[in-house]
């Protein structure tokens, strides 16, 4: 299939990352299907896609019209089932193996043989995904970047089975929502990732130190290297529950110490400080 001929797209999952990569496709002219596990998940996810097209009409990106038509597209259900007849599917659930093996297995069994499979994981090889499917030639990773509406850049990912024709599918998909697309070899992390880590285990560890405070550290970045945000900032905003997951996958494959998340992200996690979603991390937020 040609990435001009999508005209259905299936999402599973609508969390933070799957309600965004949902609007990019309907911004996108596409009819979008996004599957949870439960209504009240359904619900939530559609809000956060309603909310999300309100600011964009609010900022004069998009008017009334369109967010209605936009919205239209949109469908929300909680079986499977109901992204079959899909000319593309994105998985976007939780960043755990098991859990995405199984939603790839069970897509292969309803999907039409020549539909690709793409998972927006950002750290877990896409060659354990595809391996557990009939058709590895057409998996691949679509990694979008939080929020996906905003931020320009796809990150692709192509496995040692994942085909040309898939990787020039992949990349005409982006460039057909409007991204800037990037080409990385399957290893956990990919290219994003792999350097950002350390980046942000450094800062947490000096942090835990006491060599600097929290502000000092986000704005000797933020002024000095002119980074949108600090890094204890962008810790609370990706979600420490996150990080420390992403952390643990990098050091599990190189052993590198550069990637083993500091205790003092682990002990944030354990205390359910997971930053912006709790209304605590480095900093506190109202909720």
């Amino acid at each position: 299939m040609r990435a001009e001929d999508v005209s259905k797209v299936g999402v599973v999952g609508a969390g933070i990352m799957g309600s965004g990569i949902v609007e990019v496709c309907a911004r996108a002219g596409m009819e979008v299907t996004f599957v949870e596990a439960t209504d009240d998940l359904v619900a939530r996810g559609r809000g956060a896609i309603e909310r999300s097209t309100a600011r964009a009409v609010e900022k004069g990106k998009l008017d009334s019209e369109g967010r209605d038509a936009l919205l239209g597209r949109v469908r929300g259900a909680t079986s499977l089932d109901e992204v079959a007849g899909s000319d593309l599917v994105i998985e976007a659930v939780v960043e755990d193996l098991g859990i995405k093996q199984d939603v790839f297995r069970r897509l292969d069994g309803l999907t039409r043989p020549e539909v690709v499979l793409a998972s927006n994981t950002s750290s877990i090889p896409i060659v354990e995904l595809g391996g557990v499917t009939k058709r590895p030639e057409r998996v691949v990773g679509m990694h979008f970047f939080n929020p996906p509406p905003i931020m320009p850049l796809l990150e692709l990912v192509r496995s040692l089975a994942t085909s040309d024709e898939t990787v020039a599918f992949a990349r005409a998909v982006g460039e057909r929502l409007g991204k800037t697309t990037v080409l990385a070899k399957d290893r956990a992390g990919f290219i994003v990732n792999y350097l950002l880590v350390p980046y942000l285990n450094f800062a947490a560890g000096m942090y835990e130190e006491g060599f600097a405070t929290a502000e000092d550290i986000d704005a000797a970045i933020h002024l000095g290297l002119n980074h949108p945000m600090g890094p204890l900032t962008l810790l609370d905003f990706i979600g420490i529950d996150t990080a420390v997951h992403v952390a643990d996958v990098l050091y599990e494959e190189f052993k590198d110490p550069l990637f083993s998340p500091p205790p003092v992200l682990k002990r944030m996690l354990a205390a359910g400080w997971l930053g912006r979603k709790t209304g605590r991390g480095f900093y506190t937020y109202e909720r």
